[in-house]
């Protein structure tokens, strides 16, 4: 295993939760990093506690389902920072209701943060990660997506999640396949319920929905199917996406890795 000292990591969606703390994750083991976030806010107290603590850190705002600002985004950490070795697509949001009620509106903002912004994002980054560097050969980089298990498997009320999540897949696999040659690896990592303000939001609405409390919520729709009926945590995650950013061979390329406690196992 190689760490990541030399390299620049890109994550969307990083000024709070899951992203924030693969951030640190990817900081403390050596990486430049540029925390990207529509809350530009946000993402500039996060780099300066990282710079407080000695890591080299920058803030970028980015509405990821904007080609103009990923583009814009991704030249500033590049021109800042001397490339982006690796990205991790992170960005998400959660909303919840049965198919018959979801509203297009909702569903089209869903496909277009989790699957536009991966596309856009993978998009930007791709023609670095593609040049040839001092050696002759391409630079490469690492490509990982934030899933779910929802990208394995469904559940009620979640359309529009459980289709950008499973089209996250077929992303990853596809770019595992034409950025080989480059040197270009690709992995989605699919986490189980994240105790974040995001699932926090939803056990009020899942309880309404479902006709159940918000205690059984918890238990059963959540996380009924682990193995010691515990969330999973932002460290979880933060650590599986470490260990694929350094990971020095192409060896699993392409695949999908579930982190979920027990809860879903391939």
């Amino acid at each position: 295993m190689s760490d990541l000292n030399g390299k620049v990591a890109l994550v969307t969606g990083a000024a709070s939760g899951i992203g924030l703390e693969i951030a640190r994750h990817l900081a403390t083991q050596g990486a430049a990093v540029a925390i990207a976030d529509l809350n530009l806010d946000g993402a500039q107290a996060a780099a300066e506690a990282l710079k407080a603590q000695g890591h080299q850190a920058m803030a970028v705002a980015m509405d990821v389902t904007s080609e103009e600002q990923v583009n814009k985004g991704v030249a500033d950490v590049i021109a800042a920072l001397g490339g982006v070795d690796i990205l991790v697509s992170n960005a998400g949001i959660q909303i919840v209701n049965p198919i018959e009620n979801y509203n297009y509106a909702d569903w089209k903002k869903m496909l277009a943060i989790h699957l536009d912004g991966a596309f856009l994002t993978t998009k930007a980054v791709l023609p670095y990660m593609y040049e040839n560097g001092a050696d002759g050969k391409p630079r490469g980089g690492v490509v990982i997506y934030t899933g779910s298990v929802h990208s394995h498997e469904a559940s009620p009320l979640k359309s529009a999640y459980v289709t950008a999540k499973h089209g996250l897949l077929g992303l990853s696999r596809t770019l595992a396949k034409e950025g080989g040659k480059k040197n270009v690896k690709s992995y989605v990592v699919c986490p189980g319920f994240v105790r974040t303000p995001l699932v926090d939001k939803q056990i009020p609405e899942q309880a309404k929905e479902l006709g159940i409390s918000e205690d059984e919520v918890i238990s059963r729709v959540m996380l009924g199917n682990t193995v010691d009926g515990i969330f999973t945590t932002v460290e979880d995650v933060a650590a599986t996406v470490g260990f694929l950013a350094a990971y020095p061979t192409a060896a699993m390329t392409g695949q999908s890795f579930i982190v979920s406690h027990g809860w879903h196992m391939k």
